[in-house]
């Protein structure tokens, strides 16, 4: 189903949901007027060099803004509900308001007065949410591949955190670094079983509050 563009419409996608280390990401972008939607695709689908470029591009021709949630709010308050607040925290920097909201996937923040939508597969649907996912994955990225040059032995440069073989294979060798996410379930499982124990015992604690199962 194609989505017609309208006026004011933000697009907003994340990254770093699947990463085992640091923050994730979200991109809130509206495009300005002359914006040439056909120059922006999933960002998954595009080499490093060419998102560095559509960066630019994107930030010199809309309104933009980045959000983030930390680690230590992943840990805190599960994966998902980070990723939502880090998207909630990109579209309240705009600085021009959205008419309609168009977030990729399922599930959406919520924030009073605006209108905001969910898209599956937005990101391949929806220009505004291309772009947003571009933003995102090219910030994030940089602060990867920066924390990585003091952690060369985990590949952050190459895997920029995620479960890759080298990853796990570091991780066991090494152990964990600060910047890892002890609720994820790879570092469970490396962690001795006091510590896993311990951090689940937190986990569920701290999900059982009321407010935490749903939407941010």
């Amino acid at each position: 189903m194609e989505y017609k563009s309208q006026k004011n419409v933000a697009g907003v996608d994340e990254v770093g949901r699947g990463s085992l280390i640091g923050p994730v990401y979200a991109a809130a972008v509206i495009f300005k007027k002359g914006f040439d939607k056909k120059k922006v695709k999933d960002s998954k689908k595009l080499s490093p060099k060419k998102r560095e470029f559509l960066e630019n591009y994107i930030k010199k021709n809309s309104y933009w803004a980045i959000g983030t949630a930390s680690k230590k709010e992943i840990e805190k308050i599960n994966i998902l509900n980070a990723s939502l607040l880090a998207m909630k925290r990109s579209i309240l920097k705009l600085k021009l308001k959205p008419q309609i909201i168009k977030v990729d996937g399922n599930k959406k923040p919520y924030i009073n007065n605006l209108n905001i939508k969910s898209v599956v597969r937005g990101d391949q649907k929806i220009p505004e949410i291309s772009a947003a996912s571009i933003l995102a994955k090219v910030s994030r990225d940089r602060l990867i591949k920066k924390m990585s040059k003091k952690f060369k032995a985990y590949l952050w440069d190459k895997n920029v955190g995620y479960g890759t073989r080298d990853h796990l294979s570091a991780i066991k060798k090494f152990g964990i670094t600060k910047h890892h996410r002890k609720t994820f379930k790879p570092i469970r499982n490396i962690l001795s079983p006091i510590e896993s124990k311990a951090q689940l015992i937190k986990i569920n604690s701290i999900l059982s509050r009321p407010g935490l199962q749903g939407g941010v």
